[in-house]
């Protein structure tokens, strides 16, 4: 038994899923540590390749062995699921979409659990499908059955996962936020106000002794009770008109809040761009107000990772930052990287995506300096969709493709048997 014991204990910290969008604990990190980071030397190898043709911008969720993402083919949407070693396509789900991509066509991350995905289109269709098969289970569309308030861009908001419940945003009277029973799709409540929709997926979090539902709205930022969808808190957060450009591109940054809100206790911090900022917010008491706020940090899509008192980010119109979170203050910043590409993270690794370009450097994840591991750039050009870490793979995508990159440690030597 000693040996066996001893096995155990060397294995390799593999095999952990990538489930929904920022991963298993929604904050951006894989529990995964047996990972390469000497890519100077020894750069990941790419497994497999595979086309997609939706020109968008959708991330992929990886669940035992399975990589599930949505696409676009002709006049439908997609929703195929992979295999995570050799890229095959195991079933594809396809529905109607017959309307014109504005920069691609979904933008949201499936999420997969207990047996089923969920996904949701950006024109409010929200799918749950055996993940096994591909076969439909049930379908509701957030438009028709609230009267959802379709954003510029599109839904962009991925499935949140609470037990039972999904919760999604289709804006409009009454319905800025609504929860459905994740077995049947039945509706469990509707509320949170009237606010329109912003594109940030939702956040679970103990907020005042509550579960509540931290949302980044059209205009603001809210809290509503995860029981009963009662608005508990608001603070307004509106990007601003350029007066200076057209005005329908002017329009489009109304309403522009993206990046996924950082709980920290009875704090929540946000990010905008268009000039907008940052700032930490205090909700103590259900009574926002604002700690800090800076320009120095102005993410307009990309969602920041939060460790151990510091914020990581990448800015508008370039380059990444570190910020205190006790003050705001920039820590350090590296301006030699594209916006918006996106970030995940492991213990001690930061693995930023430059949106510019597609590479994907790898940086040490502290406070003290940036502090370059190496980079590789599997799929050129623009990319705004954040790298996912699954079961020692990093997956990346732009606008015409999926990579899959070996970035597991090699197995350690098993002990010899006693």
């Amino acid at each position: 038994m000693r040996w066996l014991l001893l096995l155990l204990l060397t294995l390799p910290a593999w095999g952990a899923d990538w489930s929904h969008f920022r991963g298993p604990a929604g904050d951006g990190f894989t529990p995964e540590t047996r990972l390469r980071t000497n890519w100077a030397a020894h750069p990941p190898k790419i497994r497999w390749t595979v086309p997609l043709s939706d020109q968008g911008f959708a991330g992929p969720a990886v669940v035992g062995g399975v990589v599930y993402i949505m696409d676009h083919q002709g006049t439908q949407d997609l929703v195929r699921a992979l295999d995570l070693r050799t890229g095959h396509e195991r079933w594809r789900y396809a529905y109607p979409d017959a309307t014109t991509q504005v920069y691609g066509y979904a933008r949201a991350t499936p999420a997969v659990v207990g047996g089923a995905v969920y996904t949701l289109s950006r024109l409010g269709k929200v799918h749950c499908l055996d993940a096994r098969t591909g076969t439909v289970y049930w379908m509701r569309d957030l438009v028709q059955a609230f009267h959802g308030a379709l954003p510029q861009w599109g839904y962009s908001m991925s499935p949140c996962v609470d037990g039972d419940t999904l919760v999604f945003c289709p804006g409009g009277k009454g319905a800025a936020v609504v929860a459905l029973d994740r077995h049947t799709g039945a509706t469990r409540w509707q509320g949170g106000g009237d606010d329109a929709p912003g594109y940030a997926t939702p956040v679970v979090a103990m907020l005042n002794g509550e579960r509540q539902y931290v949302i980044f709205a059209g205009a603001a930022l809210l809290g509503v009770a995860a029981r009963t969808g009662a608005l508990r808190w608001r603070f307004p957060w509106a990007t601003d008109l350029d007066k200076e450009v057209d005005t329908a591109v002017a329009r489009a940054h109304f309403n522009a809040n993206a990046a996924v809100p950082v709980v920290i206790g009875n704090t929540v911090f946000i990010t905008t761009g268009y000039g907008h900022g940052s700032a930490l917010v205090d909700v103590t008491g259900n009574k926002p107000v604002v700690r800090w706020s800076t320009t120095a940090l102005q993410s307009q899509y990309t969602s920041p990772i939060v460790a151990d008192g510091y914020v990581y980010c990448t800015t508008d119109p370039r380059g990444l930052r570190c910020l205190d979170l006790r003050t705001g203050k920039v820590a350090w910043q590296h301006d030699a990287i594209g916006r918006g590409g996106g970030l995940a993270a492991a213990k001690g690794l930061l693995f930023v995506m430059d949106g510019l370009t597609g590479a994907v450097i790898l940086v040490r994840l502290s406070p003290k300096g940036y502090t370059e591991l190496g980079h590789v750039t599997p799929l050129a050009g623009e990319n705004r969709t954040a790298p996912v870490l699954a079961d020692g793979c990093l997956l990346v995508r732009n606008r015409k493709a999926l990579a899959c990159l070996d970035i597991a440690l090699p197995p350690r030597a098993n002990p010899r048997k006693r």
